[in-house]
């Protein structure tokens, strides 16, 4: 896939920054699925050499599911390594979304590093390599860890890991779809739509609907 030059050059700009700080390794993590009132919420999380090359990602939100396919098997045959990271709604229901989230992106994290720790010392992450983050920040983490605001439209590193959780939370809601008829899930998702509200109405909640986020949703 291609992309304006003068987009994707801005859109490496982090990456260039840190690579001319001695980062040889960089990573980008982000989410897909914080707002849904069903099924789980993802991250992804990518490395790549810090020289790159590097796709030409874009905040996966800004795509058509086409392209975040096509670029979801071009990330992941470019990159060093990469992981998902899964928290599913009865996790969300019982600790909130944020810290389901921070654990959904611990745990890609944890995934793929486990892939570059398949490779040897050579790719092993160093206190000088840098994993950026779409806006929340992070603890515990095994090197550097830059957050940046909106970092999905900033950072390639970070949309490629957007399109990772995207592409993986969207092929999951589709076989929920099929797994709970009526609800419309491979077309809205999960998310809040007047469609999946009348469903609820009819049908009731099913066993990925978040209890916490309907709480004050009345099928009456």
């Amino acid at each position: 896939m291609k992309m304006n030059d003068e987009k994707y050059i801005e859109m490496c700009k982090f990456e260039r920054e840190y690579a001319s700080y001695g980062a040889k390794i960089i990573g980008g993590i982000d989410e897909a699925g914080r707002g849904p009132l069903a099924g789980p919420v993802v991250a992804g999380c990518v490395f790549f050499p810090s020289e790159g090359p590097f796709p030409p990602a874009d905040d996966s939100k800004k795509l058509s599911e086409a392209k975040r396919e096509l670029l979801y098997d071009e990330i992941i045959n470019q990159c060093l390594a990469w992981g998902v990271g899964i928290v599913d709604n009865i996790v969300i229901d019982s600790i909130n979304i944020l810290k389901a989230t921070h654990e959904a992106m611990h745990r890609a994290c944890e995934n793929a590093i486990k892939m570059l720790e398949e490779k040897g010392k050579r790719y092993k992450l160093a206190s000088y390599d840098v994993i950026f983050v779409d806006h929340v920040k992070l603890n515990d983490m095994p090197c550097k860890t830059v957050s940046i605001t909106h970092g999905d439209a900033l950072s390639v590193s970070i949309a490629a890991a957007s399109i990772i959780a995207k592409v993986t939370r969207d092929r999951m809601m589709v076989e929920y779809d099929r797994q709970y008829p009526g609800y419309g899930f491979a077309a809205h998702k999960g998310y809040g739509t007047r469609k999946h509200y009348d469903a609820i109405k009819q049908q009731g909640m099913c066993e990925i609907h978040r209890k916490t986020f309907l709480k004050n949703f009345s099928c009456e």
